[in-house]
């Protein structure tokens, strides 16, 4: 039988940009891979875009954040720079339990808000 997941989120970006400097260097340290930190620098719009991605994804699994981690999700930049969603740890161990396969992003963003749907498809056993 086919599963079809949808996940949405809605991130206002001064909410990032206004935070203390160190609460801010701890609070992309805990959310972003390393790897996502290296892309994205130090652009809000950017960092919000992938915040909101990372909360649509664990929406599409159904848990939101708590039973799988931000950095379980990863979204990083595809060849034409486009977001690409890896699953890692719990919120990987959670996609095959319920036979998600294929996965979906779309971000965007402008001067004050930033949002992103994910979309997840595969198969029950």
């Amino acid at each position: 039988m086919p599963v079809l997941r949808t996940g949405i989120d809605l991130v206002e970006i001064s909410r990032l940009a206004e935070l203390d400097t160190a609460i801010r260097r701890r609070f992309i340290a805990r959310i972003f891979t390393e790897q996502e930190q290296a892309e994205l620098g130090d652009n809000d719009a950017s960092l919000s875009g992938r915040f909101a991605a990372k909360e649509a994804a664990a929406k599409a699994l159904g848990t939101g954040i708590g039973p799988v981690h931000w950095q379980d999700i990863e979204i990083l930049k595809g060849e034409a720079g486009e977001p690409m969603l890896f699953l890692h740890g719990a919120a990987a161990e959670l996609a095959r339990k319920i036979g998600l396969q294929t996965w979906s992003v779309s971000i965007t963003h402008d001067r004050t808000h930033a949002a992103a749907v994910v979309v997840a498809l595969g198969k029950a056993d």
